[in-house]
């Protein structure tokens, strides 16, 4: 019973790296077709997400299935729960990469728009975050998770720098005005790609040390 429940979990540990490709690939896909102007890119987004939206059912069924049949305890039970919750959060990636996408459609009716050079580092840094929190999963690497978490505040930096340009630019000429509000809305989508990534690496700490240190902030504070 052991063996069929390691082999599971293996089996889940591929699919969910199956998952994180997908989804990464649809970030980059969704701003690529916002700055390059690419509806044909932020339809294959669009149309990636029922692929996601599949395997996140398949993926949380087969935890559950897991949970019922082999009852497991310690490091097992705690890898299912965090899989379940990380599944969870790429799904919501996901739908954030077609929200980024749906915006780079809405883009297109204003070609003389220009997306802010702005938005270039805040891309790069939230692409790593995807990609860094994957890698401290699969590693069970605490340390790593707790770089992901910090690199978010450099992402909201840069996604408070972006609005400040929206925002002037919105005063200066008030024909860019809803041009502008759709990058606004695809730049805070790309921010909440971050705030997931930030929970896979929570995640991913519970995973390790069996602390949640979700909310940590918060607490101190009350």
């Amino acid at each position: 019973m052991s063996k069929h429940l390691d082999r599971a979990i293996s089996d889940l540990r591929t699919d969910l790296v199956d998952q994180f490709g997908i989804v990464e690939q649809m970030i980059g896909l969704s701003v690529r077709s916002l700055v390059e102007r690419r509806p044909d890119l932020a339809n294959q987004v669009i149309a990636s997400d029922d692929q996601v939206d599949a395997n996140d059912i398949r993926i949380e069924e087969e935890c559950l299935k897991l949970l019922a049949l082999h009852q497991p305890v310690s490091a097992d039970l705690r890898w299912l729960t965090t899989a379940i919750k990380i599944n969870g959060d790429l799904e919501r990636m996901a739908d954030l990469a077609c929200s980024i996408a749906e915006r780079s459609k809405s883009l297109d009716f204003f070609p003389l728009f220009r997306v802010p050079d702005d938005l270039t580092p805040m891309v790069r840094a939230v692409i790593e975050m995807v990609r860094l929190s994957l890698d401290s999963f699969l590693d069970a690497d605490s340390e790593l998770a707790q770089k992901v978490i910090a690199s978010d505040q450099e992402v909201d930096r840069l996604n408070v720098e972006l609005i400040e340009e929206l925002q002037q630019l919105m005063r200066e000429d008030p024909e860019q005005v809803e041009a502008a509000v759709h990058c606004f809305s695809a730049s805070r989508s790309l921010e909440r790609i971050a705030d997931m990534a930030s929970h896979v690496a929570e995640e991913t700490i519970y995973l390790v040390t069996g602390e949640i240190i979700r909310h940590r902030e918060v607490s101190a504070q009350t």
